[in-house]
């Protein structure tokens, strides 16, 4: 009789931990945070590897993120006003001048880049392309070459500032020779050297290929569709991709050449005109997000020595540590 009292006693308390277990795991399930990270094409190799770190240092929290150019990610959430928590862009200045005050109150510059032009062995007179005759290769008829949209994304209008500092460093006419018959931009301005790109265009021909984010031109670099196109480095070194590095002067890669960067502007569909400079990522949890403690811990981690360690590891300079803007500087 006692023995049946005691193992009656036992399944109780086996049951009662059991149970408790249980509830436990739905009260983890029901906190389960789902932050949502809109960010540059260009950053998803090394936001994948600080998804799966950031995710298990904090297991209650679910990144998602959603790729996109830098100018369309802002856009998501200043006119679609979709529902985010974080943004991450190719250029930081996006948001200050996007996003301040209403859904940002800050920026951190924690990455750099500079430009570059990729190529594969099938393309043609990759054998004898160089710093001093690349756009000269660019311009021959049987060469197709592509980079992304200009109102879409930052590399787009930064391909569009490195030709036109190619104008003023090589000497000679790159603007006219790459754009002219091909795309209906144009020089507004000689001082600062401005081009105007129209809010909505499509290339004339088969010879310059455009596309909403510069990553998906690799594509069709690599299947021959081009034979070549313009990337950042950090892009070119993750995929493997042969690449030409371009002159400093022309690459905004250079911090010394600030200055000389912003004899160059380009007046983007919207109206709004950006001057060169060189190339900063940012990064800001939003006002309104819905996790606010989240995405800062996110952002901080983004920013901090372990999402630093993985850019470095990712061919992208990291900024550490990070350099704030506020929304009163």
């Amino acid at each position: 009789m006692m023995s049946k009292i005691l193992a009656d006693f036992f399944f109780h308390i086996i049951s009662f931990f059991v149970l408790l277990s249980l509830l436990c795991c739905r009260c983890n399930a029901k906190e389960q945070v789902v932050l949502k990270v809109f960010h540059a094409g260009s950053l998803s190799v090394p936001f994948q590897k600080i998804e799966a770190q950031f995710e298990e240092k904090y297991p209650w929290i679910d990144v998602r993120r959603e790729v996109s150019g830098s100018v369309m990610a802002v856009r998501k959430v200043v006119d679609l006003h979709k529902t985010c928590d974080v943004v991450a862009v190719a250029d930081y200045s996006l948001i200050p001048k996007m996003m301040f005050p209403k859904y940002a109150d800050h920026v951190k510059l924690f990455a750099r880049n500079e430009l570059v032009l990729c190529y594969t062995k099938k393309s043609k007179y990759s054998e004898m392309i160089n710093h001093k005759n690349w756009y000269k290769i660019l311009a021959k008829n049987k060469v197709k070459w592509g980079f992304s949209n200009p109102n879409l994304d930052p590399c787009g209008y930064r391909t569009v500032m490195c030709v036109l500092l190619s104008d003023l460093y090589y000497r000679a006419p790159v603007f006219k020779m790459l754009f002219e018959g091909y795309l209906p931009f144009r020089i507004v301005k000689k001082n600062p050297l401005t081009a105007e790109i129209p809010l909505s265009f499509a290339p004339a021909g088969k010879k310059v290929f455009i596309r909403a984010k510069s990553v998906e031109l690799i594509g069709l670099l690599e299947a021959g569709t081009i034979d070549y196109a313009m990337e950042y480095l950090s892009v070119a070194k993750q995929h493997h991709l042969s690449f030409l590095k371009l002159p400093c002067e022309i690459n905004l890669g250079s911090l010394k050449l600030r200055s000389y960067y912003s004899k160059v502007a380009v007046v983007l569909g919207n109206r709004r005109k950006i001057y060169a400079k060189p190339i900063f990522y940012g990064i800001a949890f939003l006002k309104t997000s819905s996790h606010p403690k989240e995405a800062k811990l996110f952002e901080e981690f983004v920013t901090g020595k372990s999402g630093a360690a993985i850019l470095k590891e990712s061919h992208q300079t990291p900024v550490y540590p990070a350099e704030v803007i506020h929304v009163h500087e």
